[in-house]
């Protein structure tokens, strides 16, 4: 690039300057052509013209110079006043003929280096024309991280107007307002999980709420709840006691090889959701198809399994849908499949293959005693000397719960345990039936819902209207109707003699003779004397009529104290021969 200008007077000095390069902002940088070349003029941008080069617009006329394009130096160069300026193409900064020094043109009043490194071998800064010698000017301070320059080491002091800003786009911004939204965002998005987990553990609470007590509601529809009685519940007393579906069967334990036997009803009241063992004696009174009366025991052993279902249905007013002979070694099977038994036991029991006196018993008194198959049966039929027919028969409802307890809730569990016993059943009692029905029980027995109660029973075998309400109503549903005494005498006997036959022939032979036999029991000891008791007079000739049809002599008729139910009482002692009866 070799543009040339003169700047005349205007304060930049006198000779011609040519540009040798631009600055960071884009102006051109001027250097002094050296004066010795007086035949160089500068470049005349409007040479058809005719006139200088005036920069600044002054007015002045200018002579026209002569163009040398080759810069000869055959026309000399004029200033912007048009007085020839001085020309030093070499940048020595001295006028031609020794007048002076020449400063370097800046028309902006600023270094030429402003903003970059300046050019040592090339470039030299415009400085203002001066008189007298030229100087060296000082370096500046060398800036950090650049050499130091010392031909700028007198720059002028910068003006705001000396600079150009110029703003550069950059990314930086949006960068910023994405970051500032995903901030915001992200901490919206946070307090929105926060409120939706306080929203979840808000309606779980409320679940959890309602759920317990939906429970305690039905726990207390259904009598459940601790410390209430299952009487009190709404089911009982929504639904009159009458009106309350059982499902009831009847079980007879045989001790195996001997004629004692013990009975019990199972019960389950579907309506109160109550399972019950009722306990029945075997001095209960029943009525036989030919109008005697008779007692469980033997009702049992000689009527038959659908005989005695039908008399406790009489007596009792009751429905009961199937009878379950249990013989002894069934029992102990039914206890070893279903895994032994826990109970509590009240007495010691010996083991009766054992013929060693003294021996220690096969089952301990105490509490939560573990009944393996064999000790589960001795418990059940042992009755120790002296002791009621009750005593053993609570024994037995004790293992017939501790067998519940252990039984299967499974209907088709507790069949297959049923099936598993190989016994074959009184019809119309099935497996599958018999196994569903203790299933039920089961279920209630492990849910706290089972209880045994024994049927009350007088003496002669009558069941109390006040004594038996709260057997035979409540769990049974049933009216109490013991056999009426119509014309018939009712005759209690009871065993004095030591002979355990004596009983059954005196039972003949009354009821032969149209009277009403009442099993009285045996006596705990022997008499050498029969007694015939009546206790109104209206009964006396009853009473005699008792003593010849049993062959007795007429002075062992005497007043006193009868039986319960019965009219006459007989104690039949050692003088009572049945052979002359």
């Amino acid at each position: 690039m070799n543009d040339r200008y003169d700047a005349g007077d205007a304060g930049y000095g006198a000779g011609p300057y040519e540009i040798v390069g631009y600055d960071e902002y884009g102006q051109p940088v001027y250097r002094q052509v050296p004066a010795q070349q007086p035949e160089q003029q500068p470049y005349d941008p409007y040479p058809q013209q005719g006139y200088g080069y005036d920069p600044y617009a002054t007015g002045r006329p200018q002579q026209p110079p002569s163009y040398d394009p080759y810069a000869t130096g055959q026309q000399p160069s004029y200033d912007s006043y048009g007085a020839p300026a001085a020309h030093d193409p070499y940048g020595t900064g001295t006028a031609p003929g020794g007048q002076g020094p020449t400063a370097p043109y800046d028309p902006y009043g600023q270094a030429a280096n402003s903003g970059q490194q300046r050019r040592t071998a090339e470039q030299t800064a415009y400085i203002p024309q001066q008189s007298g010698p030229v100087e060296e000017p000082e370096a500046p301070a060398a800036r950090p991280g650049r050499p130091a320059d010392p031909a700028a080491a007198s720059e002028p002091e910068y003006h705001t107007e000396q600079f150009a800003f110029v703003e550069e786009p950059t990314d930086d911004s949006d960068d910023v307002i994405d970051w500032l939204k995903f901030t915001e965002n992200r901490t919206e998005r946070r307090e929105e999980a926060r409120r939706r987990a306080r929203g979840r553990i808000i309606a779980l609470l409320v679940v959890l709420a309602l759920v317990a007590v939906g429970g305690v509601g039905y726990l207390w529809y259904a009598g459940k709840l601790p410390g209430l009685s299952s009487s009190g519940s709404k089911a009982d007393t929504a639904t009159p006691v009458g009106a309350q579906k059982r499902d009831v069967i009847v079980v007879h334990l045989h001790v195996t090889g001997t004629s004692r036997t013990s009975t019990a009803l199972l019960v389950d009241n579907t309506t109160t959701k109550q399972g019950t063992t009722v306990l029945l004696p075997n001095s209960l009174a029943l009525t036989g198809d030919d109008g005697t009366t008779t007692t469980l025991a033997k009702s049992v052993g000689g009527d038959g399994a659908s005989g005695t279902r039908d008399q406790l249905d009489t007596v009792l007013g009751t429905s009961i849908q199937g009878t379950w002979r249990l013989d002894t070694p069934y029992l102990q099977n039914l206890v070893e499949l279903v895994g032994d038994i826990d109970i509590d036991t009240n007495a010691d029991v010996p083991d009766p293959d054992s013929k060693k006196k003294g021996a220690a018993p096969l089952v301990h008194k105490g509490q939560d005693q573990t009944l393996s198959g064999k000790m589960a049966v001795a418990y059940a039929t042992y009755r120790a000397p002296g002791e009621a027919q009750n005593a053993q028969l609570e024994r037995f409802g004790q293992v017939m719960q501790g067998v519940l307890r252990k039984m299967s809730t499974d209907p088709t569990g507790a069949t297959t345990t049923v099936q598993t016993l190989a016994q074959i059943l009184d019809p119309p009692l099935t497996d599958k039936d018999l196994g569903a029905f203790l299933a039920k029980l089961a279920d209630l027995a492990k849910g706290g819902d089972y209880k045994t109660a024994l049927l009350p029973v007088q003496a002669d075998g009558t069941l109390s209207p006040h004594t038996s309400d709260s057997v035979v109503k409540d769990i049974l549903g049933g009216t109490a109707k013991s056999p009426d005494a119509g014309s018939a005498v009712r005759v209690s006997v009871q065993n004095a003699t030591g002979v355990k036959d004596d009983t059954e022939k005196a039972r003949v032979v009354l009821l032969n003779g149209g009277f009403t036999f009442l099993e009285g029991g045996s006596a705990t000891g022997t008499r050498a004397a029969s007694k015939v008791v009546y206790q109104d007079a209206a009964d006396k000739e009853n009473a005699t009529e008792v003593a010849k049809t049993l062959g007795l002599p007429a002075g062992s008729v005497t007043k006193g104290t009868v039986s319960s139910g019965a009219d006459v009482s007989v104690v039949l002692g050692g003088d009572y021969k049945p052979s002359s009866s």
